[in-house]
């Protein structure tokens, strides 16, 4: 299986990735939902099996992610238990 983690913060996918097993194994920094996109457009050219998307992406941008990966690929997204809302808001802002 090809998976890829993408990660959103202050990253540049060219600059902010790392690889384990090979290339089997990915994780990728990108800036922005948009720049998520695009390289979830790629990946699934690529061949990519499978894309995880860590807790800033949120529901809806899971979906856009989706979208952008043409729907053929299992797209999911981390998330994290109601009774932290509270460490992440003050961490990440409200709605992460």
């Amino acid at each position: 299986m090809n998976y890829a983690f993408l990660i959103m913060g202050d990253y540049s996918p060219l600059r902010d990735r790392a690889s384990m097993a090979g290339e089997s194994v990915r994780m990728i920094g990108v800036s922005g939902l948009e720049e998520a996109c695009r390289i979830a457009g790629e990946l699934a050219a690529e061949g990519i099996d499978c894309i995880e998307l860590c807790g800033a992406f949120g529901e809806k941008g899971a979906r856009k992610v989706i979208e952008a990966a043409g729907g053929k690929i299992p797209v999911g997204y981390v998330v994290h238990l109601p009774e932290q809302d509270g460490l992440f808001e003050a961490l990440f802002g409200p709605e992460n």
